[in-house]
């Protein structure tokens, strides 16, 4: 595909293969945006996407069992977090582009290259608004879906820990509530991924993994902090390599690199 636009060859096979590791390797400086192709932008930014999508779910694809891939929790939560992304980033950036078409080419490639830890770039998006650079740390955060080749701390993770917040939520607000009184393990108290049941040993895991990202994430941060670098740049280039994503913000963003950092 990358070959009917134009792309070398060699550039081709490596940029492929960085696509399809979601590692982020590019031959030019400028990464994907020195190409200047929007149709190289496309591509690598769909299949960046596909990716990032569990590969338990093509396996099923391949059985002839499409709705049972489809009606996948996760991925639906992953298709919403970047449908949802990229329209409040597009909005956010139309003034800084000549076009809203413009802004949403980035935007796309953008919200791909961070949520499925790429690390690719088309525009240094350290330029663009605090309202969408914060989306971009909530992606480095969240990442791909389990079962990819992406980082993160995996959407599956993401949204089991949300939906046993809503439970716990449920049961301090409704404390009298016949639902409240219902034992673990009952319909009611299960919270559930795919219309199955998750056993309390799972979704305790899931939290304490979630919890040891952020200790480590703020240990990591408070080492690095002795670079006296400031804020942003400090935290998000300790979130960019936990995440495995690539480019932060500040210093360390699709613009720059680590080379400022001292030896520790």
């Amino acid at each position: 595909a990358l070959k009917l636009t134009g792309m070398p060859l060699y550039d081709c096979v490596v940029n492929s293969f960085a696509t399809a590791g979601t590692g982020g390797f590019a031959i030019l400086n400028l990464s994907i945006g020195g190409y200047h192709s929007p149709a190289v932008e496309i591509i690598i930014g769909v299949f960046m996407l596909l990716f990032s999508v569990n590969f338990a779910l093509y396996f099923l694809i391949l059985q002839g069992k499409w709705k049972q891939a489809l009606d996948s929790d996760e991925l639906r939560f992953f298709g919403a977090v970047v449908s949802l992304s990229v329209v409040l980033i597009t909005f956010n950036i139309a003034g800084q582009y000549g076009s809203p078409l413009t802004a949403l080419r980035h935007a796309f490639f953008q919200v791909a290259s961070i949520i499925s830890t790429t690390g690719f770039a088309t525009a240094d998006f350290c330029l663009w608004p605090q309202f969408s650079q914060i989306i971009f740390i909530l992606l480095m955060l969240c990442g791909a879906c389990a079962g990819s080749t992406g980082g993160g701390i995996k959407c599956s993770r993401i949204l089991l820990a949300g939906r046993a917040i809503r439970r716990e939520v449920h049961r301090i607000i409704h404390p009298r509530s016949v639902e409240a009184f219902v034992p673990l393990g009952c319909a009611r108290s299960i919270v559930k991924l795919d219309g199955k049941p998750v056993d309390e040993s799972t979704l305790a895991s899931v939290l304490l993994f979630i919890s040891c990202y952020a200790m480590i994430t703020l240990g990591a941060s408070l080492v690095v902090a002795l670079n006296d670098f400031p804020f942003t740049e400090t935290l998000t280039s300790v979130i960019t390599c936990i995440s495995n994503t690539g480019p932060g913000l500040g210093a360390v963003g699709p613009a720059g690199n680590f080379s400022a950092f001292s030896p520790l």
